[in-house]
């Protein structure tokens, strides 16, 4: 079974300084994550993580992850902004976005973060609206299937993302014209694996792309950016992700193609959010009802606007009922939030101890597209977001919305 990183009694006096629901996240664990990450990949010397910031946007986790030595990718304009804040700056910013307004290149270009383009029609717009920085990264789309082994892990070809090879050729050919001195590549090309093969067998497509490149335009590759989905067991008889492993098998890709075509300075990036946070985030409710008619229903005070993987993908997220760990799991129910939509539901014909109207409920594993995907439909107010320290201590990182909140950008004068 999978164990929380809190226990029942410190969460019971958690609640009584705030109510439920909130989205809650584990210091410790993030920052031994991060470490652990460092450690996979400390064989390249210019390794750095920047961190989705999409997957948690909270300033508290974003210096945690500073203070640990990760950059950021941001994908729009608000990201950048809050990134700012937090002190990131030029290179420790990596700028991947698509559909990309003017106002989020002139954005990044003020910031000098490392823009990451994702088609070929952007050279000129980027060009036009803010100028061509020296330091430049294009997004690979190699099309068709990506596949391990005889595995199809995802479908590059259906994907909106990225030049196609011929693009990138004519691409960097045009932006070292412009005055590009240092060239990134990057891609993505399936989500949420925890298989160990994934990222060698992404990078040895990066490599193999890079070695290609260098052979055609003369262009040498500076960074490869090994993106993000690295993904983490959500259910419990799922094999977590061993990064360690992971990080020997980009290493014997990258001697095995890049130092043998010569390119031995190439620094490895990563831009990972769920293997980051995901773990060490979850979402605390307390029970509201208890509903039998023709399926036993547990209706908590949190719904899918605070959580809403389960609802749109039917993503499946581990549920403990706190204090009852040890009981019996003999009950079978539907776990559901208070919206009008019968999809608003965190579990379906799930095996549980019995459940009592008051029990505390913690979904696990929401610390990354968690709180960030909500929402406001029927009304309902995003959660406040709290922080474990590493002392045990306890810290509110994002207050609860208010009413007041959720009507101020209303004009009711003009009703």
């Amino acid at each position: 079974m999978k164990t929380t990183f809190i226990n029942h009694e410190q969460l019971c006096e958690i609640t009584k300084r705030y109510p439920t629901p909130f989205h809650l996240y584990d210091e410790r664990g993030i920052r031994e994550n991060a470490r652990k990450l460092k450690q996979a990949f400390s064989w390249n010397k210019g390794f750095k993580e920047y961190f989705a910031v999409k997957a948690t946007p909270n300033p508290y986790i974003l210096k945690i992850l500073k203070e640990e030595g990760c950059g950021v990718d941001c994908s729009s304009y608000t990201e950048l902004m809050l990134s700012e804040a937090v002190g990131f700056n030029s290179e420790q910013i990596m700028f991947s976005s698509n559909v990309t307004p003017k106002e989020d290149f002139v954005k990044a270009r003020s910031m000098d973060a490392i823009i990451n383009l994702d088609d070929i029609t952007h050279i000129d717009f980027l060009d036009k609206v803010a100028g061509i920085p020296e330091i430049i990264s294009c997004r690979y789309n190699p099309g068709g299937d990506f596949t391990i082994g005889n595995h199809i892990m995802d479908t590059p070809g259906e994907a909106k993302y990225g030049f196609t090879y011929a693009q990138l050729v004519e691409g960097f050919k045009e932006l070292k014209d412009r005055g590009v001195k240092k060239f990134g590549l990057h891609a993505f090309l399936a989500s949420n694996t925890v298989a160990d093969e994934y990222y060698p067998a992404l990078a040895g497509v990066l490599f193999e792309t890079a070695v290609r490149l260098k052979r055609e335009t003369g262009i040498e590759i500076s960074f490869i950016n090994l993106s993000g989905g690295v993904g983490i067991p959500y259910k419990p008889d799922e094999k977590a992700t061993d990064i360690i492993k992971v990080g020997d098998g980009v290493k014997r890709a990258y001697e095995d193609i890049l130092i043998a075509e010569g390119m031995k300075d190439v620094a490895i990036y990563t831009e990972l959010g769920r293997f980051m946070l995901g773990p060490y985030g979850c979402l605390v409710a307390t029970v509201l009802h208890k509903k039998s008619i023709y399926k036993e229903y547990i209706g908590l005070d949190a719904c899918a606007t605070n959580l809403m993987r389960p609802a749109m993908y039917g993503a499946y997220h581990h549920i403990t009922v706190m204090g009852k760990e040890d009981a019996p799991y003999n009950h079978k129910y539907d776990v559901t939030g208070g919206l009008c939509e019968n999809n608003d539901k965190f579990a379906i014909d799930r095996m549980l101890p019995e459940i009592e109207i008051g029990d505390l409920v913690v979904i696990h594993d929401t610390g990354a597209h968690g709180f960030a995907m909500g929402y406001n439909y029927n009304g309902k107010l995003r959660s406040a977001e709290i922080l474990l320290r590493q002392d045990g201590s306890t810290e509110m990182i994002r207050r609860a919305e208010t009413p007041e909140d959720y009507f101020a950008t209303l004009d009711f004068t003009a009703c």
